[in-house]
């Protein structure tokens, strides 16, 4: 009978200690895994509206409207030529 104790001791010892190391795998996983969730919200780069459409026509007409003026104040274009041009680049955009 000492040999049966023995053996169902040794037994008891082995699948504790398998217990627990198991056990404290599938946790060491568990936490790599939710720290590698986190980091990967934390990666995500915000969403970006696309800029507007008219942002390039912006600084286009803006040139020409400047050229028109220098055009006026030079005395190459009258007031209605310069209102009838300034209507139409107004009108473009």
């Amino acid at each position: 009978m000492p040999g049966l104790l023995r053996g169902v001791a040794r037994v008891a010892v082995i699948s504790g200690t398998a217990t627990a190391v198991s056990n404290r795998v599938s946790r060491r996983q568990a936490g790599r895994w939710a720290s590698q969730d986190d980091a990967g919200y934390q990666e995500a780069p915000p969403e970006q509206a696309p800029p507007p459409p008219a942002a390039d026509a912006g600084p286009d007409m803006l040139t020409q409207l400047r050229e028109l003026g220098e055009l006026k104040e030079q005395g190459v274009l009258t007031e209605e030529e310069f209102a009838t041009q300034k209507a139409k680049i107004l009108a473009a955009q």
